[in-house]
């Protein structure tokens, strides 16, 4: 959902769920989206009426095949970013985190590729200002 927010004219506003996974050796799962080049976390915008956990459990099962019940969904608060692929914007991110369990996540839908990353690869790879800012472990 994209909009303008109120309180600051002139800011144009993403509203997504992103989720934080994270791998037995602590690494953080990005995506890239096709016809992008910055890693981000997965997870999208809200269909009309959806709750933002309902709306990551739906792009989780979309993007990389792996199904979580929403309810099992984690909050861990609402976080904010510029945009990575869409310049004059600002992320506002409802995030989760979620335990995949033995589910290998593959790329589906929208997404070409996954990696696992630490605040380590950040000098290799581009990686979106909300994970890079707020969720990449050390």
């Amino acid at each position: 959902m994209t909009t303008t927010d109120a309180a600051t004219p002139g800011i144009r506003v993403i509203r997504v769920s992103a989720a934080v996974i994270l791998d037995e050796l602590g690494r953080l799962l990005l995506v890239r989206k096709a016809g992008t080049t910055a890693f981000m976390q997965p997870g999208g915008k809200p269909e009309r009426g959806e709750r933002p956990d309902e709306t990551l459990s739906r792009e989780l099962a979309e993007e990389l095949g792996v199904r979580i019940d929403a309810a099992t969904l984690r909050p861990l608060g609402v976080f904010e970013a510029a945009a990575a692929n869409e310049p004059g914007f600002v992320v506002v991110a409802d995030v989760f985190a979620a335990d995949i369990g033995d589910q290998e996540p593959r790329p589906a839908a929208e997404i070409v590729e996954l990696t696992w990353a630490t605040h380590a690869d950040a000098s290799r790879l581009e990686i979106a200002p909300l994970a890079r800012e707020h969720f990449l472990p050390a």
